[in-house]
């Protein structure tokens, strides 16, 4: 902000501490971030068994997941892309999937991540960054004084181990209500819907008037302090 530089992205200072990371900080998660229920799916009508790593659950893909491996990286242009193929049966998941993630940093510093995957079978894939912001910047302290803003009126209640329970309820007079931008010390210690389990939030929300392969603005975070956003 105003040519002040920070590093907010929080990472490690040495390569060797992300190896056995379980917070996988900044890396990307596959073949399918967060969790999926009992660890198993069922895809043309065949039932597919994934590793279990989170109690009864399956987790950003799994034991070995894509976090836990050295990706190929190469120089494209103005995109730095790394690439990976997961072999069929990775983990349980069906087809031979390469992935790619394309990294790209414009001049008005936006960060744009691009994920590719192309499988020889039909497959399920979700691919995200597992990226941790501190927009006051590093060892800056807290982020509960980071504003959160939501186009989002709906979240997903979850069960007792962080499973969506498949309802759809409103945010309105819940913590989960970030339809205005808010701190997230306001609900944070809140044993609303588990919190307390999980020790803040973790939990999906709806996203208004979404709709089918159009990227909408889902929201904004912000730091009064630094004026970053």
């Amino acid at each position: 902000r105003d040519g002040n530089l920070a590093d907010v992205a929080l990472g490690y200072k040495e390569w060797q501490s992300y190896v056995d990371d379980p917070a996988a900080m900044g890396k990307s998660v596959g073949r399918y971030a967060n969790r999926i229920a009992g660890g198993r799916f069922e895809l043309n009508g065949v039932e597919y068994l994934l590793a279990r790593n989170n109690g009864p659950n399956h987790l950003h893909g799994g034991v070995d997941g894509f976090a836990r491996r050295v990706w190929e990286s190469s120089v494209e242009g103005d995109f730095v892309v790394f690439t990976l193929t997961s072999e069929d049966g990775d983990q349980g998941y069906p087809g031979e999937l390469t992935v790619q993630a394309e990294y790209y940093w414009s001049d008005d510093c936006e960060l744009e991540i691009t994920y590719r995957a192309v499988s020889s079978d039909d497959t399920i894939v979700n691919l995200t960054n597992h990226m941790y912001l501190n927009l006051a910047g590093e060892a800056s302290g807290s982020v509960l004084d980071h504003h959160l803003q939501l186009e989002c009126s709906k979240f997903l209640p979850n069960d007792a181990v962080q499973i969506p329970t498949g309802e759809v309820h409103e945010v309105e007079g819940t913590p989960m209500d970030f339809r205005v931008a808010k701190r997230f010390a306001e609900g944070i210690d809140s044993d609303f819907n588990f919190m307390q389990q999980v020790r803040g939030y973790d939990h999906c929300w709806v996203v208004d008037g979404w709709k089918k392969n159009i990227l909408g603005r889902v929201g904004c975070l912000s730091c009064e302090a630094s004026g970053r956003k």
